[in-house]
């Protein structure tokens, strides 16, 4: 992913800077840091890329999540509609909270549906955990109509598409909070790292203290602070704040390089038979991370994955048997494989999570194919992918046909 392309001497100072003062918490002790807040300075560099009147930095993607349904208010017993589509944080996140969650289908934006969110609604309907997928977004304008209509409580996991919009407004501050993910595999990394973004103040401070056992952050005695609530350790380090506070600042020119290589691979397979594309729901904010290739069918799919291994194409991903993206594979989660009782095993579901009816979801994803864009490609790489890509799919294609 992009942001892993370009480490470099900016991050390594950043890092020196934390390192020469030995202060790698986040919080206090002012007089030994040399005026040097990164974690400051990353939430900084987040707000300035989103609008965001308030971002806060935590340890991951996935405690980002977990901050951003507790900020909203979701807990114990609440039904939360989630995508069967999306890394398993966002419903592990849904369950730990004590929430419910209720699948409902994506469509070819990869995303919830308006028409997948309406089959599910019930009167216990708390909120909706929208994931926004591969670098793009879902269709704001139909499911802000539901949040709008049914009252109900959004938080946005924007954890892999940190950058996009939708009509102008960033994606994960359309509802009440919303987060995105720095691991390893982002547009930007901090290693480890997520932020959650608001524009309720309320919120930004409830998941301030969540974040720190409850911490309220006023004055500089850490032990004699207030714990307005009860929380836990989510904190991010002083070290991963100051390689994301560097990798967030990239973010604008690596779109923007992103999106030349992909219209260019978009445009060089647009007119191959067989090959279709997901749908962007505002191609002006695709932060462009992926190109996701639709087939005709899955069976074709996994025949052209099959091409792919054989002619040594690689950089994609089959998310339809992924481990960690579709619900095909997660067991875990749809038999309540816990270490301890969640309070979804004690208060049930109105889902029998081993016997889900998604068709929509699973035609969808059974298609997809998607290629990871490297914001470091030349043109030459680019047509070299493209003809590959192109070989797979025409053989294959032939030998279904014929």
């Amino acid at each position: 992913m992009p942001g892993s392309e370009l480490f470099g001497a900016e991050e390594q100072k950043e890092v020196n800077d934390v390192m020469g003062t030995g202060i790698l918490f986040r919080y206090n002790h002012d007089h030994l840091r040399n005026g040097i807040w990164k974690a400051r300075e990353f939430e900084a560099e987040v707000k300035k890329i989103t609008h965001a009147k308030y971002a806060h930095a935590v340890s991951s993607g996935s405690t980002a999540v977990a901050c951003a349904l507790a900020a909203a208010g979701i807990g114990t017993g609440d039904e939360v509609i989630v995508p069967p589509f999306t890394y398993a944080a966002s419903v592990e996140a849904v369950l730990f909270a004590g929430a419910i969650p209720v699948f409902a289908e994506v469509d070819e934006t990869l995303c919830l549906s308006a028409e997948g969110i309406k089959k599910v609604l019930t009167p216990k309907t708390k909120g909706i955990c929208l994931v926004h997928m591969c670098g793009s977004m879902a269709n704001m304008d139909e499911i802000m109509a539901i949040v709008h209509e049914h009252n109900l409580v959004l938080v946005e996991d924007a954890g892999q598409a940190f950058g996009a919009s939708y009509k102008g407004t960033q994606v994960g501050l359309f509802g009440k909070t919303g987060c995105y993910s720095f691991d390893f595999f982002k547009i930007a990394t901090a290693g480890e790292g997520g932020v959650m973004v608001t524009n309720d103040e309320a919120a930004y401070k409830l998941a301030d203290s969540y974040s720190d056992h409850g911490h309220d952050h006023i004055g500089n005695n850490r032990g004699m602070e207030q714990h307005p609530i009860i929380g836990f350790n989510y904190r991010i380090s002083e070290l991963h704040a100051a390689i994301g506070k560097v990798q967030t600042s990239r973010v604008p020119d690596i779109i923007q390089r992103n999106n030349k290589n992909k219209k260019l691979l978009t445009e060089l397979l647009s007119k191959k038979e067989g090959i279709s594309f997901a749908t962007i729901a505002d191609p002006a904010g695709d932060s462009a991370t992926f190109l996701n290739l639709l087939l005709p069918d899955t069976t074709t799919a996994q025949a052209i994955v099959e091409e792919f291994n054989k002619a040594g194409v690689t950089g994609f991903n089959y998310w339809y048997t992924n481990m960690y993206h579709f619900i095909n594979q997660w067991d875990h989660i749809k038999e309540l494989k816990t270490a301890a009782r969640l309070p979804v095993e004690i208060l049930g579901a109105p889902q029998d999570y081993t016997k889900l009816d998604l068709p929509k979801s699973q035609e969808v994803i059974g298609r997809l194919i998607s290629f990871g864009i490297r914001c470091t490609w030349t043109e030459e790489e680019v047509h070299t992918l493209a003809k590959n890509i192109a070989a797979c799919v025409e053989k294959v294609v032939v030998l279904i046909d014929s």
